[in-house]
């Protein structure tokens, strides 16, 4: 099972959010209200005391980073090699990889 990042919070939510703060709610009443963690709250005005603003991250990747770098080089390699086992397709790839059971080939 892989891990995903959790989507970034709209920033209308963080807008809401943080201009009921500055009206006077609490923070506590408004990560109920918002369903929202009491720490993202603290993250975002402190996002906003050190750069001004609290928008989310943009253009960032999710997920890990692709472990090929290079497709056509790969599909050369599966013309070849598509017949073999993993654990020779591992062997014969020009790089240290891993095989299913994690072990460096």
């Amino acid at each position: 099972m892989t891990k995903k990042m959790p989507a970034s919070y709209s920033y209308d939510l963080r807008t809401r959010v943080i201009n009921a703060i500055d009206g006077g709610m609490r923070k506590t009443q408004a990560s109920r209200i918002f369903q929202i963690s009491r720490n993202t709250i603290d993250i975002w005005l402190k996002k906003r005391e050190d750069t001004g603003d609290y928008q989310g991250k943009v253009g960032y990747q999710q997920g890990y980073k692709p472990k090929i770098n290079d497709l056509e080089k790969f599909q050369q390699f599966l013309q070849i090699n598509g017949s073999k086992t993993q654990a020779e397709m591992a062997e014969a790839w020009p790089e240290k990889i891993s095989d299913a059971f994690g072990e460096l080939r």
